[in-house]
């Protein structure tokens, strides 16, 4: 029997692109990825370890140039922040931004975010997961490639403590509608918010970043969803 077209199809958190890194970018990733940097090969994650204290513990996906994540942290410094990027110089910038801000408590995998869930993140040890806009790929022959689908769900779902958060961001209202629609399925999330209800913004967005000002500046309303674990 032929096997589907989408039959091995995995879902990826990332497009691939130039990941060239600059001068000053790649300085940083040598000087400090030694002690900021995580690699799947090291396997589970001991938090407490990684940290040097117990605290709570919160991952972003797809920070990007890592400016939210960088604001976040620095305001939040009684808490603790994994990044995961797969584009080499946004992974770079979050570096130079951790140095320049003399930050401990941000760690970095520069991997994809489906492998670090599985491999290196244990169950129930989230207070928080976030992912602000995510790729949309808006064409409707490309949406199976959007991230929010639920396998990939019910897996951030199990790195969750009980009552702890995931938090979305899209600018983009079909991507928004899938969101709700997933997430409302998902026997292991509650919607914060009331059932199909959209949330307020973010706490875990203390900035407005430069693509959300362009979102904006195109006319797009940005959607936010909050669900936890239950």
């Amino acid at each position: 029997m032929k096997k589907s077209p989408n039959a091995s199809f995995r879902i990826r958190s990332f497009v691939r692109r130039d990941s060239r890194r600059t001068v000053a970018q790649e300085r940083a990733h040598q000087a400090l990825w030694p002690r900021f940097g995580l690699t799947i090969e090291n396997g589970l994650l001991d938090n407490a370890a990684t940290f040097n204290r117990v605290a709570p513990c919160f991952l972003e996906i797809g920070f990007g140039s890592g400016e939210s994540l960088l604001a976040l942290a620095k305001a939040e410094p009684d808490k603790d922040f994994i990044g995961v990027e797969t584009h080499k110089p946004g992974v770079g910038t979050l570096l130079l931004g951790i140095q320049q801000e003399n930050l401990h408590n941000i760690r970095i995998y520069n991997q994809d975010v489906v492998d670090v869930l599985e491999k290196c993140i244990p169950d129930s040890s989230l207070e928080g997961v976030q992912i602000f806009f995510p790729d949309p790929w808006q064409k409707r022959r490309h949406h199976q490639r959007r991230l929010i689908q639920p396998a990939f769900v019910s897996l951030v779902a199990l790195k969750l403590k009980l009552d702890g958060m995931l938090y979305l961001a899209t600018d983009w209202e079909d991507y928004a509608i899938h969101m709700m629609r997933v997430l409302s399925h998902e026997p292991m999330l509650k919607n914060a918010a009331g059932p199909q209800q959209f949330a307020e913004r973010s706490p875990h967005r203390p900035i407005i970043t430069k693509f959300e000002k362009r979102a904006e500046k195109e006319g797009r309303a940005i959607w936010e969803l909050r669900f936890f674990r239950i």
